[in-house]
């Protein structure tokens, strides 16, 4: 007798139903019932009362599934994942495809479908070293997570909270405190937040997690933000043949060589004075430039060419500004001085690093210069230099 051998043909793992859910919410809006609808689907009765109704499992910690409701496809992907992307990333899983391939086929990142896995998967019951990707139970897991607004970092710490609000009333500005808070407390990461976290705390509307009035507290002063302006609607104020920073010489870049400064205007309280500042990038040599008669492109650039030409020649090889409008008459300065001027782009302040970041008489940086000094009014009688 021949005996054959017996090939298994059943599929592996369980039949998708993408499809057949989908039929069976289009017959359930054309008013078929329950039981005429699953039967021209193909499914039993209570797979289709599941996905109407939900379902719930009875025992020691078990959770009810909520019931599956149908979402329209957008246009493009939103920035959440939606149930129908859950169930997709499910049976593709169970056709064992690799997660390159399901971001694609989703348009979406290889990261986000890991990420989500990796959130969402369950351990198999009995067998904890395999685990399993259930779509509705995920979609609820996400759906419990997602409630907004949520307590923030700030309101759920008493002490940190605490620790903010007393250093805030000392005039301390968020990146300090932020950073205050790292070394005091470097190995407890609950007390760790970013300056951001402290402006939104507040800034936000009903968060309520730091007095309204600190903001007041701020270098600002603002007690709402202010957006900044794009760089790309801001009007030109300079010379169209004004030369930029990098084309800087090499040597002012690795602060090698005494003499090239970066220079700032600062403007007193009500607009009423103002004062310049002068950093020598090798040494942070400090001077200040007195502006007695007003700020105006004229009263800048004599002030500049009194101020500069006390140095002597080697020490006058390049000046960098930022592209205010009382450096318009930069020309006639390095005419005047035979010290060319560099500029920075739009909105890079980092790019006149030393200025903004220099000690003022070992106090505090250039943004504590504008706080103790410009607070109380006039800029008149301040020391002509500082090291």
């Amino acid at each position: 007798m021949d005996f054959g051998i017996r090939v298994d043909r059943r599929p592996q793992g369980r039949k998708k139903l993408t499809a057949e859910r989908a039929a069976y919410f289009q017959l359930m809006q054309q008013g078929y019932g329950n039981a005429e609808a699953c039967r021209i689907v193909g499914v039993n009765r209570r797979t289709g009362k599941r996905w109407r109704n939900g379902w719930h499992s009875p025992g020691r910690g078990r959770k009810a599934v909520p019931p599956i409701h149908r979402e329209a496809p957008p246009d493009r992907p939103c920035r959440y994942l939606r149930e129908a992307d859950r169930v997709h990333i499910a049976d593709r899983l169970r056709e064992k495809a690799s997660i390159r391939q399901i971001a694609r086929e989703l348009g979406r990142s290889p990261s986000t479908i890991s990420r989500e896995i990796r959130r969402n998967g369950m351990p198999l019951r009995g067998d904890h070293s395999k685990w399993a990707y259930r779509p509705h139970a995920a979609q609820a897991r996400a759906d419990a997570r997602r409630p907004r607004p949520k307590p923030g970092k700030i309101g759920q710490n008493p002490q940190l909270r605490d620790f903010i609000q007393r250093h805030l009333g000392l005039r301390w500005s968020p990146e300090q405190i932020c950073q205050a808070l790292r070394a005091r407390f470097p190995d407890r990461p609950e007390m760790h937040v970013v300056h951001e976290t402290i402006y939104q705390a507040l800034y936000v509307q009903g968060r309520g997690e730091l007095r309204r009035e600190l903001a007041r507290a701020l270098r600002t002063g603002r007690a709402m933000r202010r957006p900044h302006r794009q760089s790309t609607r801001r009007q030109p104020r300079m010379s169209p043949n004004m030369v930029m920073v990098s084309e800087r010489p090499a040597e002012a870049a690795d602060r090698a060589v005494p003499g090239h400064w970066e220079g700032d205007l600062i403007i007193g309280k009500a607009h009423k004075s103002a004062i310049g500042t002068l950093v020598e990038r090798a040494t942070r040599y400090v001077m200040l430039v007195h502006l007695p008669d007003g700020r105006q492109p004229a009263q800048m650039r004599d002030a500049l060419i009194q101020t500069i030409s006390t140095l002597p020649a080697q020490l006058r090889r390049s000046l960098t500004w930022d592209q205010g409008s009382e450096m318009c008459l930069h020309q006639q300065f390095s005419t005047a001085t035979d010290m060319p001027v560099y500029f920075c782009d739009p909105g890079s302040p980092w790019q006149r690093g030393s200025n903004e970041n220099t000690y003022w008489c070992k106090v505090g940086r250039a943004g504590l210069l504008r706080r103790e000094r410009l607070r109380d009014g006039p800029l008149g009688d301040s020391e002509n230099t500082c090291r």
